[in-house]
């Protein structure tokens, strides 16, 4: 596999389309951090995941730039037709990222390194701009030789995999977060951890990032052959000529063509988008992902496709709108299943298959929110930090690991979080309301609680308070939690999670119960 990499693409796009000089340092920003930069700024210091206000700190020149997919997709088009006119099978993995098999374009051009010079220069004076070529066994590892413009020679992928941090499995943060504490700091020493241990204690998705640290595919060579019938062909009239009425057909689409799919218990891994249009035109491009598509991706991968052809440059785009869509399942795989090596543990993974199988039914009939997955990620409190993501979308944080959250409460969470606080009271030994002071500290200790006006039950033990951080611009009253211990006098004392807002008149509500 040969895999060409354009470095920092999100910003090299967004700067072209800001008129921003390739001197000038850029970076593109997502809920307000860092998601891509070029190379000047991170010679500044500005590093991915680093807040707006310390980068701009760090680099007072530096051009800001809300993330666009349909941007980075429309202008990647330019690179990938310079790539598909030396290499024929050219597979967009994402904007900034095409794979294609090397084998037969090796031997036309004479050589490897003749054909990654041909391509090299295409690419530049064909879309203006750098890019870096790799030579691996596997998507994996060809795309880690490319950030590192190295040819892996055949047979030799684990050992140049061995090496490299761990933190090359980057879309996978818990899991990497989880290997660090373990004590396995490259890939090396992951790969040579027995299979049936990483299944056992890391399930598919460790199983997934144990073959790719081994140097293996991300799923096993044989695949069965989709099925005639699982193609989506539909005709447009009006043709479509815009980006957004594409986005808007292109949801429907996905839907029916990933029911379809489901249907016959399989998933698609590469993506064939070909259109038709009114001239007679022929456009097509294969999208290749590693996880299989959902509903949404595959919409995304239609609308950034539509995004390159409709909104190309002049001359490059076509001369008429599309009359006919085709979407083509090229590769697919039994639901989101991998299969397991001789002598494995079977019933985890058949299991796995089955849910997964079930799932992408659901959001066949439902959509892609019909299946949603709960990911712990950063906040202050337990529900805060529960963030709902559909089945098959990445489960990636969008906080950094290290972030701090002042007044974050304290492990363990509470068993049960109530989606409605209940109003409460809470009292000091002498019956007056506690409240909390402009230190942020209770007014006095808390001795009875009353729920809902019901009756007033002692509080044997108190922790706390939890100054909740607000915006200081906007002043408002203090607020805090505190973890109360009941009496009962049947049964072991109960913990409640309570909030606190205000000094005089203060309202308490009970958040979460513990166990």
């Amino acid at each position: 596999m040969l895999v060409l990499w354009c470095p920092d693409w999100p910003a090299v796009a967004a700067a072209a389309v800001g008129g921003v000089a390739v001197t000038r340092p850029a970076a593109v920003f997502s809920a307000n951090r860092v998601v891509a930069g070029n190379a000047v700024a991170r010679r500044d210091g500005v590093r991915r995941g680093m807040r707006r206000r310390e980068a701009q700190s760090l680099c007072p020149e530096l051009a800001v730039f809300g993330a666009d997919d349909g941007r980075d997709a429309r202008l990647f088009e330019a690179v990938a037709r310079a790539v598909e006119g030396l290499v024929v099978g050219v597979e967009v993995v994402r904007p900034g990222l095409v794979a294609v098999p090397v084998a037969g374009a090796a031997t036309y051009f004479g050589g490897e390194h003749a054909l990654v010079e041909r391509l090299v220069d295409e690419v530049s004076a064909a879309a203006g701009v750098e890019c870096q070529v790799g030579v691996a066994e596997g998507l994996f590892a060809a795309t880690l030789a490319a950030r590192r413009g190295e040819f892996v020679e055949p047979g030799r992928v684990a050992e140049f995999l061995a090496p490299l941090p761990i933190t090359e499995l980057d879309d996978r943060a818990e899991l990497v977060d989880l290997l660090r504490r373990l004590g396995l700091r490259t890939l090396g020493a992951f790969a040579a951890l027995p299979e049936r241990d990483v299944v056992n204690r890391f399930g598919a998705d460790g199983l997934l990032a144990h073959r790719l640290a081994r140097g293996r595919s991300e799923r096993p060579p044989l695949r069965r052959r989709p099925p005639p019938e699982l193609t989506l062909t539909e005709e447009f009239d009006p043709v479509i000529e815009r980006v957004d009425v594409a986005t808007f057909l292109a949801q429907g689409l996905a839907t029916r063509f990933c029911a379809g799919l489901a249907g016959h218990g399989l998933a698609c891994t590469r993506l064939g988008i070909y259109a038709v249009t009114e001239d007679g035109e022929q456009l097509g491009r294969v999208w290749r992902c590693a996880e299989p598509l959902t509903p949404a991706g595959v919409a995304d991968r239609v609308r950034w496709q539509f995004e390159g052809w409709l909104r190309a440059a002049p001359g490059r785009r076509p001369t008429s709108g599309v009359t006919r869509l085709r979407l083509e399942p090229e590769e697919t795989v039994e639901g989101r299943s991998l299969q397991l090596e001789l002598g494995g543990e079977g019933s985890l993974e058949e299991d796995n298959e089955r849910a997964a199988r079930a799932f992408v039914r659901v959001q066949g009939l439902l959509g892609p929110e019909g299946v949603l997955t709960p990911l712990l990620d950063g906040g202050r409190d337990p529900a805060a930090r529960i963030r709902l993501v559909p089945w098959g979308d990445p489960r990636d944080r969008t906080t950094p690991a290290d972030a701090t959250w002042p007044g974050r409460l304290p492990a363990p969470s509470p068993a049960t979080v109530l989606d409605r606080p209940v109003p409460a009271q809470v009292f000091d030994a002498d019956g007056r309301t506690v409240g909390i002071t402009a230190r942020e500290w209770v007014t006095a200790a808390p001795r009875r609680l009353s729920v809902a006006g019901g009756t007033q039950r002692d509080v044997v033990g108190w922790a706390g308070p939890w100054p909740l951080a607000g915006d200081r611009r906007r002043p408002g009253p203090q607020r805090a939690r505190l973890q109360l211990l009941l009496a009962s006098d049947d049964e072991p004392p109960e913990a409640v999670l309570v909030h606190c807002a205000g000094t005089e008149n203060p309202l308490w509500t009970v958040e979460g119960v513990y166990d």
